[in-house]
């Protein structure tokens, strides 16, 4: 919702201004404010962009593939760890994509002369950790492509992080490197996930804060604290137990039981 609003709001008022021979702003203008630049001095002093620039798009079909990915991967991966951890996994994949993209735009040379211009914008390090999130829990999950057929999860993601490798030194090297940072950021948080180490924890938990449905549901919990905190740890274990069963033998291996359980979780997250 957010991607899309932004692109609409920029997009038709950009349109609508120009017909006056006044528009209201260029793509210039905006990148410049929401894009996240590659020179660090300039950085500084907008911070902000690490987050922004997860949500901006200016080219149609920049943000069709984008959505498009996301809605088909995003699914997947709210279906097994809800929509919190989908959230979570967005914002941090992103945050990881714009960093790798700032750091190599400052290290290699081959961007020297790009570097006071440079910027990235789009959701595309983002979807892509969810991508390759749904690609290592469920690297056997099959989905239907046209003109192809059924193909494994686990071999999209190869292709696609390929690609992003063979186009490193191509027109919008940039946006390469934030996908392969938001594709590693995607493959580390599942690893250590089924270790029972969760990346996002602190930022879930920060959701759960601004969250006043989630408040008051914990001012109402019969529980004493010492009891909800052990049945959550019973419900973790449960969880890795079957996040694991899922990644060894797929998902058509669990028992009704557990598909159920699987489905409750989802639906609190």
């Amino acid at each position: 919702m957010i991607n899309i609003i932004l692109f609409l709001v920029l997009r038709i008022g950009n349109s609508i201004s120009s017909l006056f021979l006044t528009p209201i702003f260029q793509f210039q203008d905006v990148a410049g404010y929401l894009a996240i630049p590659a020179n660090i001095s300039v950085l500084l002093v907008r911070p902000w962009t690490f987050i922004t620039y997860m949500f901006l798009h200016w080219d149609v079909l920049h943000i069709f593939f984008n959505m498009l990915f996301l809605f088909w991967m995003g699914r997947i991966l709210q279906e097994y760890l809800g929509n919190k951890k989908l959230l979570a996994t967005y914002i941090m994949g992103g945050i990881i994509g714009g960093i790798f993209f700032v750091v190599a735009y400052n290290i290699f040379p081959l961007f020297a002369q790009e570097l006071p211009s440079a910027y990235a914008l789009g959701a595309s390090a983002s979807v892509l950790a969810i991508t390759i999130a749904a690609a290592t829990l469920l690297p056997e999950y099959r989905i239907h492509l046209i003109l192809i057929g059924e193909v494994a999860l686990k071999w999209i993601a190869l292709v696609i992080v390929l690609l992003d490798l063979i186009n490193l030194n191509g027109s919008n090297a940039g946006g390469h490197l934030a996908h392969l940072g938001g594709a590693l950021y995607g493959f580390v948080y599942i690893r250590r996930l089924k270790k029972g180490n969760d990346l996002t924890l602190w930022l879930t938990n920060l959701f759960d804060y601004f969250s006043s449905s989630r408040r008051m549901k914990v001012t109402h919990r019969k529980k004493f604290d010492e009891d909800f905190n052990i049945d959550k740890k019973a419900k973790q274990e449960k969880m890795d137990d079957i996040l694991d069963k899922i990644s060894k033998s797929g998902y058509g291996s669990l028992t009704q039981e557990e598909k159920n359980f699987l489905f409750r979780v989802s639906k609190e997250d």
